[in-house]
């Protein structure tokens, strides 16, 4: 059976030219970045090249790269670093649970938190974080592009809007990052998080910019790594692939990438509402990146969906990859307003990897998918 893969939101695959990259620090280019004799400085040079392939990719020093496990100890680096307990923080309704989860904490020891809600698009609305605004705002955190429905929020209207109010801005742009540019300047923000495998590079790899000046208490224990902002042992083979990850993705920008997977993805959600009656995008009037359609299909449990459209060898998904096996509906589409289409949306997110003739494909397919399950639906019947 021919496998096709469209949830890339969850992760990607690795690129061919990644692949290569990593191979080598396997074998003869093991070392320990912290060692001092050539195997190690070997290691350390190879670490810093990546650094400064990142750096550029979003328009910061290297210095200001700090290397992580991934996207959610990013963000839990950036909040538990930034704020301490009396302080207020500010966030959206629709983050990302690791953003959510640490805001929960982050209350129980202490610090004050303001969730502000979205918009019917998805959209945080600068506004609301200027009314949620106190005299002891210390951070304010909002996603730069949605996991969910890939909705781009104004992340540097409410940079500015945190920078005249004295407090810092983090923007969790792991979504966003190999989809749409990224420029830490044209933001505004003093922190960002990245995930390397959300962008075609390695599993367990991230990292948090920090702004030079920005005061970052470090949240691990241990040695002196990343200038004492985060202790362990760099990932070495992570990090090489997480730069050349960065690389490629300037180079598929260059080359009109951005707009090729536009197309697709149009390409699939016209079809999809022109022939499965009732369907609609949610999200779908709002700026969004190129790659991600959240799509709800009227009078379909998003989970039956899910599997009928694997056992014919196509991967989607109901949301967030954290939130597998969760009985309630998507967080992000309840606060868009969507509480009875929230059980039966489904995110259809492309990668660089897909074609046009996936794209068909699935295409062909959905519709006689819908039908069954909707056959199956009491709420439906008769409809």
């Amino acid at each position: 059976m021919r496998r096709i893969y469209f949830d890339n939101n969850a992760t990607t695959p690795l690129l061919p030219p990644v692949l290569a990259a990593i191979e080598p620090c396997f074998i003869e280019g093991f070392g320990n970045a912290g060692s001092i004799h050539q195997v190690g400085q070997r290691a350390r040079a190879q670490v810093e090249a990546a650094r400064e392939q990142l750096a550029a990719f979003i328009g910061a020093r290297a210095a200001e790269i700090v290397f992580t496990s991934g996207g959610t100890e990013g963000d839990n680096l950036a909040l538990f670093g930034a704020v301490q307990p009396c302080d207020h923080l500010i966030t959206s309704a629709i983050e990302h649970h690791a953003i959510l989860a640490s805001t929960q904490r982050l209350q129980e020891s202490g610090v004050e938190v303001t969730i502000v809600g979205c918009d019917a698009n998805g959209v945080v609305q600068p506004e609301s974080v200027q009314e949620a605004l106190r005299p002891n705002t210390k951070l304010v955190s909002v996603m730069m592009a949605n996991n969910e429905t890939g909705v781009l929020q104004p992340v540097a209207e409410i940079a500015a809007i945190a920078h005249q109010a004295n407090a810092l801005f983090h923007t969790d742009a792991v979504q966003a990052a190999a989809k749409v540019p990224i420029s830490v300047d044209e933001i505004g923000c003093d922190l960002l998080t990245l995930a390397a495998h959300k962008m075609n590079g390695p599993q367990g790899v991230g990292l948090l910019y920090v702004r030079r000046g920005t005061l970052l208490q470090s949240r691990q224990l241990g040695g002196r790594h990343e200038r004492g902002r985060r202790a362990g042992t760099e990932n070495l083979a992570g990090i090489v692939g997480f730069g050349r990850a960065a690389q490629l993705a300037v180079e598929w920008f260059a080359n009109g990438g951005q707009q090729e997977m536009r197309a697709l993805r149009d390409r699939l959600e016209q079809g999809i509402c022109r022939t499965v009656p009732g369907a609609s995008v949610n999200g779908g009037r709002a700026p969004r990146t190129p790659n991600t359609s959240n799509i709800a299909f009227p009078g379909v449990e998003g989970e039956g969906f899910v599997i009928a459209m694997d056992l014919q060898g196509v991967a989607v998904s109901t949301g967030a990859a954290c939130s597998s096996g969760a009985t309630e509906p998507s967080h992000v589409l309840v606060a868009m307003g969507l509480t009875e289409q929230a059980r039966g949306s489904i995110r259809f997110s492309l990668g660089k990897q897909n074609t046009a003739e996936e794209v068909d494909i699935v295409l062909d397919m959905v519709p006689g998918v819908v039908r069954k399950l909707r056959e199956l639906s009491p709420a439906w019947a008769g409809k």
